[in-house]
């Protein structure tokens, strides 16, 4: 079966192009600017040399018409034919608690995504045009939507209710959510396969440091608590995000500068974090050469960030009373080895022992850091949502394809 992967935002579309004989990438690429002259897809077939077509594309319909026509073009594609592809999966941010896995997709599934529209506005509408989309394109193509949501659907009520009025979580459901959970299901369960142990009978702490970021107390293969609350705004401090905050500073700043309810979203959102603190820097990389350069604002950034990540791994570790492991994963975790040396030398006291070696090895790929002798085991995992979502796609497929007619 071959199962084409597809995150849809707003103004793009990404997408991989799964064989799940052996789970190997077929082609993978994106399409960006939708909506404009000058939109651009890039295309990476495996094995070939990428391809960039400058087009005009005004809506996700004909961007995922050209992204098929590309993956079954007789000289750049892969496949023969669209009856090569057997199935979608679809990356949706949030599922409310109406989802605790991946479903298949049916118009009562495209109405929830639709009514959580509230709670990721910046990402649910791109989700179901990508999936109303593909429905235009391919009728009768079985479609399945991956929810990051879902995994820390297992929190309990002390984990995920907020201390404020019993009417807002009644009536609006408000309460922690959290995000990033299809990467962190996947480090987790990758972690106790390297580790030949069983995933029911381990904690761990897993890192996803990117320029958004969680952190997840894992127990027994369940989210028992994670970083990121009813939007991806709380918790970590982020490339642009604020991450925690006294609440009181909303009104407080509303007042001081005359700021509206959106003004002052935007600037919790993309003007805070890094970024403010630096001075307009929202790349670890950049901050990191900056404050070896002597920069201040750079070097408070980077502690500060350091700091809020470590007190979060601390606090999990007391609320799962110790844990197995400590794994980073993502763009900043799996490369910045500088960032994993400052956490993990000041958490010596959980008897955490970094391999100072390993862990500056620039190979890549899953590896274990820390040393023999490490109370708890240090490991960086690359992420892979694509195949976590293909993985669920497939078995979905096969699932309803076992059903009996009615």
């Amino acid at each position: 079966m071959n199962v084409l992967v597809i995150n849809a935002g707003s103004s793009s579309v990404k997408y991989q192009l799964f064989d799940m004989t052996n789970e190997t990438v077929l082609a993978r690429g994106k399409v960006e600017r939708i909506g404009m002259e000058t939109a651009m897809l890039t295309h990476e077939p495996a094995g070939k040399l990428e391809i960039r077509e400058v087009s005009e594309i005004l809506d996700h319909t004909t961007a995922i018409r050209k992204v098929l026509r590309i993956l079954t073009d007789p000289k750049e594609g892969v496949l023969v034919s669209l009856e090569d592809v057997h199935a979608v999966g679809h990356r949706v941010v949030h599922g409310g608690e109406s989802f605790s896995g991946s479903v298949l997709i049916d118009e009562g599934v495209k109405q929830e995504i639709k009514r959580l529209f509230d709670l990721a506005p910046l990402h649910n509408p791109g989700a179901l045009t990508g999936i109303l989309a593909v429905e235009a394109n391919l009728p009768h193509i079985t479609q399945v939507a991956a929810f990051d949501t879902a995994f820390h659907q297992t929190m309990p009520a002390v984990s995920f209710r907020y201390p404020i009025p019993n009417v807002f979580y009644k009536k609006h459901r408000v309460r922690r959510y959290g995000f990033h959970g299809t990467s962190h299901q996947y480090v987790s369960g990758r972690v106790a396969e390297l580790c030949g142990r069983p995933l029911d009978q381990m904690k761990m702490i897993t890192c996803h440091i990117g320029n958004g970021a969680s952190v997840t107390a894992i127990m027994n293969g369940h989210s028992f608590d994670t970083s990121m609350g009813m939007t991806p705004l709380e918790g970590l401090m982020m490339g642009t995000r604020s991450g925690d905050i006294d609440p009181a500073i909303v009104p407080f700043a509303m007042d001081k500068e005359d700021l509206s309810l959106n003004e002052v979203n935007s600037m919790l959102n993309k003007h805070s974090g890094l970024f403010a603190v630096s001075g307009g820097m929202g790349d670890m990389r950049e901050i990191i050469e900056a404050a070896q350069e002597g920069d201040r604002n750079a070097k408070l950034a980077f502690d500060m960030y350091e700091y809020r990540l470590r007190k979060y791994i601390g606090a999990y570790a007391a609320a799962m009373n110790g844990f197995d492991a400590l794994v980073f994963t993502a763009g900043v975790g799996e490369n910045s080895s500088l960032l994993r040396k400052s956490v993990c030398d000041q958490l010596s006291f959980l008897g955490i022992k970094l391999d100072d070696e390993a862990n500056e090895k620039k190979s890549g790929g899953d590896r274990i850091i820390s040393t023999p002798d490490s109370r708890i085991e240090v490991w960086v995992i690359p992420t892979n949502e694509e195949l976590m979502i293909a993985r669920d796609t497939f078995r979905e497929a096969v699932n309803k394809t076992l059903q009996p007619s009615t």
